[in-house]
C-alpha cells in the first residue's frame, strides 16, 4: 500500500480521529503522545480503545497509533491496550527512539503483553528519528527487527535537541534526511518526511513536498486535511511518467526474451537499475509493475 500521506488526529477528540479516518488519507496515525495534554492520557487511550473496537474503521494497514515514548508513565500501557485488541492497529509508531533496544523492548512488550492475542504478532512499527542520538543510531535501527515498516523524521524534536532555530532553512536538514532515506533503503524500510508545521502555508508544503519526493521519500506526515491534496501531489508520480516506467519495463521484457540484460531506448541505455527505478514508480503510483 502507498504511504504518501500519513493524517494526525489527536486521541483526545475522538470526533477528529473519525473525521481523519474518514479523509483521503493513505495512513491515519492516531496520537496518543504529543497531541494528548498530560492529565488526558488515560482517557485518551481508552478512547483508542473503543473506536478500533467499535467504530466500523479503515483496513488495518491503513491504521497506525503513536503511543507515548519508552520511559514515561504511559508507554507500557499503551502498548499493552493496543496487544490486548482483537482487531489492533496495522503498526504502531515509536517516538523518540535512539537506538535499536528500544525497538527491541517495544515488541517483547508486544509479544508478552499479546502472548494469548495472534492478531497482536502481526503488528509492526513506523520509528521516528528525533533526537542526536537516534540520527547517530539510524542504520542500527533500521537493521533492528524485521517487522519495522518506516522510518520518519520529527523535526521539532530533533532541532530542539541539536539547539538548531525553527526559521533554519529547510535545505539545512538535508544531511539528516539522506541518513534516514540511505538507512531506510538499506533496510527496505519505507522513509517519511515530517508534517509540516505553518498549517496555512500551502505554497511552502508543496515545496518541500516535491523536493522531498524528488529525493526519494515514499511520503509526508500531514497535521491539516488541508494538506493532503499537496501532499498526494507530490508523492503521486504523473501520467507521463507511468507511461514511462511501463514503456523501461515492456522494453527490459522484450530484451529479456532474447537473453539480453539492456537495452537501447530512445538514446538511452536501460537495464535492471532503471527498471528498479520503475518499479517504484510504478509502485508509488498504485500499480504493480
Amino acid at each position: 500500500m502507498r504511504r504518501r500521506s500519513a493524517l494526525f488526529a489527536p486521541a483526545s477528540n475522538p470526533a477528529l480521529v473519525l473525521k481523519a479516518l474518514a479523509s483521503a488519507a493513505d495512513e491515519v496515525i492516531i496520537d496518543l503522545e504529543d497531541a494528548v495534554a498530560l492529565d488526558a492520557k488515560e482517557v485518551a487511550r481508552a478512547a483508542v480503545v473503543d473506536i478500533l473496537t467499535t467504530q466500523q474503521v479503515r483496513p488495518r494497514g491503513q491504521v497506525a497509533v503513536r503511543v507515548n515514548a519508552a520511559g514515561t508513565a504511559w508507554h507500557e500501557a499503551d502498548l499493552r491496550a493496543i496487544a490486548a485488541l482483537s482487531k489492533p492497529p496495522g503498526s504502531i509508531v515509536l517516538p523518540k527512539v535512539e537506538g535499536p533496544e528500544d525497538v527491541v523492548a517495544c515488541f517483547d512488550l508486544l509479544e508478552d503483553a499479546g502472548a494469548s492475542n495472534g492478531a497482536a504478532r502481526d503488528i509492526r512499527a513506523q520509528v521516528l528519528i528525533e533526537s542526536a542520538r537516534g540520527v547517530a543510531h539510524v542504520r542500527e535501527i533500521a537493521g533492528s527487527s524485521g517487522r519495522l515498516m518506516s522510518l520518519a523524521i520529527g523535526y521539532a524534536d530533533l532541532a530542539a535537541d541539536l539547539g538548531t532555530r525553527s526559521d533554519i532553512a529547510a535545505a539545512a536538514w538535508l544531511p539528516v534526511q539522506v541518513s534516514v532515506l540511505v538507512a531506510a533503503r538499506a533496510h527496505g524500510l519505507l522513509a517519511l518526511d515530517g508534517p509540516h508545521l505553518a498549517i496555512a502555508d500551502l505554497a511552502g508544503l508543496r515545496e518541500r513536498a516535491a523536493f522531498l519526493a524528488q529525493l526519494g521519500f515514499d511520503g509526508k506526515w500531514a497535521i491539516h486535511p488541508s494538506h493532503l491534496e499537496p501532499v498526494h501531489a507530490a508523492f503521486t508520480p504523473s501520467d507521463a511518467e507511468v507511461e514511462q516506467a511501463r514503456v523501461v519495463l515492456d522494453a527490459l521484457d522484450a530484451a529479456a526474451s532474447v537473453g539480453a540484460g539492456a537495452v537501447a531506448l530512445d538514446g538511452m541505455m536501460v537495464d535492471e537499475a532503471v527498471a528498479a527505478a520503475a518499479r517504484r514508480t510504478l509502485s508509488r503510483a498504485g500499480e504493480k509493475a
